[in-house]
C-alpha cells in the first residue's frame, strides 16, 4: 500500500498528543541488553508469581468449571472482585464489615485508566488541577494531552504540604479569577511516585480544611497504587475516604492489583463516593472498552479470596526492601551523599528521589543524561515530575526491575557520571 502524503486535519486533542516519555523509557529498557534501567517502574521478574498464577489458572479452567470467565465481562467489573476489593479497603481502614459498598467500585485497565476517566469526566481544556510537588509524571503527561493545566501545591523544605502557602496561593487565584478554573485535586497518598513520600494524616486533614476555607469542595483523587507495598506491611495513614474533613468532597480512591501482584495482568480499580461522577466515568469506560479483561479479573478474584495475593505480598515486601537498601548503599559508596546529593530511603514502593547540588542540570536533554546513556544507565529526569517550575537537579531511580548485582553496577555507572559532572 502506498503511503499517503495528504495532510490530515487532526483534532485539538490529536494535535496535543505527543509520544509518552514512559513508552520511550520502557522501550529502551526492554530493547537494549547493555542498558541498565533505573527508570521504568517495572516490577522484579524474579518475584513475579508464576507458580501461584499457574495454580489459579489451572483451578479456574479445570473440567466442570464455568466458561463465563472466558466471555466478556461487565463494564463495571466482576461483582465478586469488587466485593473482594471492598473487603480489602475495610481491612486497610479498620472499618466494620459492610461499610465499603462494592457498587461504588469499578475495575479498570490498570489504575492509569481510572485516572484518565476521572479527568475526562471532570475537565475541559484550560481547566486547572492541583497536584503535589513533585507528582506522577505519566499523570502530568495525561493532563497535558487533555489540555489541562497542573498547578503545584506548595511544599516545605522537607517536601511536606505547605498549607499556609497553599492558602496564600488560593487567595491569589481567587483575586486573579483563575480559581474558577480549578476542577480537581490529585494526591498520591502512599510511597509516592516519584518522591517515595507518604502523606501524613495531618497533611490530609489540613489540606481538606484549607480547601474548605476557600469554599473549594473539589473532586479529589487519592492515588493509592503503592499502598500495598509498605515494607513493614502496614496500611499507613487513613485514606481520604476515612477522614471526616473530606466528607463533603467528591472523592475517588484509585488502586491497582498490577504492581503488588502481576504487572502483565493490568487490572486497577477505583472507589468513588459520588454516584454521578462514577456513572459518568462508567459511561466513558463503556466507550473505551466496555469492560476490563474478564479472565484477568477472575484470576485476581481467586487469588484475593484464597490468600494467595497476601502470601505473595509477604514475599514481595522484604525483597523490595533489600533491593532499596542495595541501591541506597551503592549510591552512598559511590560518593553521592558526600558530594552534596540528598535523598531519603522510603518505607515502601519502588523509588528513590534524589536531589543534586544546585546548578547541576539532570534534564532529559542535558549533558548529564546523555553521559549516563553513554555509560549504559537510564533514569527518569525529575524535571518531568513537576506541574510547574520544574527542578532540573532532581532524578527518580527505580529499584524494581534490576537484580541486586545489576543495581550495584547501575549505581556505579550513575555515580561515575556524577563524579565527572
Amino acid at each position: 500500500m502506498s503511503e499517503s502524503h495528504r495532510s490530515i486535519a487532526f483534532s485539538a486533542l490529536g494535535r496535543r498528543a505527543a509520544p509518552p516519555v514512559i513508552a520511550r523509557l520502557m522501550s529502551a529498557a526492554l530493547e537494549s541488553r547493555d542498558l541498565l534501567s533505573l527508570a521504568v517502574g517495572f516490577t522484579d521478574n524474579a518475584t513475579l508469581p508464576v507458580a501461584p498464577f499457574g495454580a489459579a489458572v489451572a483451578a479456574l479452567t479445570t473440567e466442570g468449571q464455568t466458561s463465563e470467565l472466558l466471555q466478556y465481562g461487565t463494564n463495571q467489573g466482576r461483582p465478586g472482585l469488587r466485593r473482594q476489593l471492598a473487603a480489602r479497603l475495610e481491612r486497610d481502614e479498620g472499618w466494620t464489615a459492610g461499610r465499603a459498598d462494592p457498587e461504588r467500585f469499578f475495575v479498570t485497565n490498570g489504575s492509569q485508566q481510572a485516572l484518565y476517566l476521572a479527568m475526562q469526566a471532570l475537565c475541559d481544556p484550560g481547566d486547572i488541577i492541583l497536584v503535589e510537588r513533585p507528582s506522577y509524571f505519566v499523570f502530568l503527561e495525561l493532563l497535558t494531552g487533555l489540555g489541562i493545566e497542573a498547578r503545584s501545591i506548595p511544599v516545605d523544605a522537607a517536601g511536606a504540604l505547605d498549607l499556609p502557602a497553599l492558602d496564600r496561593l488560593l487567595a491569589t487565584m481567587r483575586r486573579d479569577g483563575s480559581a474558577g478554573r480549578l476542577k480537581a485535586v490529585y494526591l498520591i497518598g502512599y510511597f509516592a511516585n516519584p518522591s517515595g513520600r507518604s502523606l501524613a494524616v495531618a497533611e490530609k486533614r489540613g489540606l481538606a480544611r484549607t480547601l474548605a476555607a476557600h469554599g473549594l469542595y473539589l473532586p479529589t483523587i487519592e492515588d493509592a497504587a503503592y499502598r500495598q507495598m509498605a515494607f513493614d506491611g502496614s496500611a499507613g495513614a487513613p485514606s481520604i475516604l476515612a477522614l471526616d474533613e473530606w466528607a463533603e468532597f467528591p472523592r475517588l480512591y484509585a488502586g491497582t492489583l498490577t504492581k503488588p501482584f502481576a504487572t502483565g495482568l493490568k487490572v486497577g480499580y477505583g472507589c468513588c463516593t459520588d454516584c454521578e461522577w462514577l456513572g459518568r466515568m462508567l459511561h466513558l469506560k463503556g466507550h473505551h472498552d466496555f469492560g476490563t479483561a474478564n479472565f484477568n479479573q477472575a484470576v485476581l478474584e481467586r487469588v484475593l479470596g484464597d490468600g494467595t495475593f497476601d502470601a505473595h505480598l509477604a514475599l514481595l515486601r522484604p525483597s523490595y526492601e533489600r533491593k532499596m537498601r542495595v541501591l541506597h548503599e551503592a549510591l552512598l559508596a559511590g560518593g553521592l551523599a558526600a558530594s552534596g546529593w540528598r535523598w531519603t530511603p522510603p518505607g515502601g514502593g519502588l523509588y528513590l528521589w534524589l536531589t543534586a547540588p544546585e546548578g547541576l542540570d539532570l534534564g532529559i536533554d542535558s549533558a548529564f543524561c546523555r553521559a549516563c546513556l553513554d555509560a549504559g544507565v537510564l533514569y527518569v529526569p525529575g524535571a518531568l515530575c513537576f506541574g510547574d517550575a520544574p527542578l532540573r537537579n532532581t532524578v527518580r531511580l527505580s529499584f524494581g526491575v534490576l537484580g541486586e548485582p545489576e543495581l550495584r553496577e547501575a549505581a556505579r555507572r550513575f555515580c561515575a557520571v556524577a563524579a565527572s559532572a
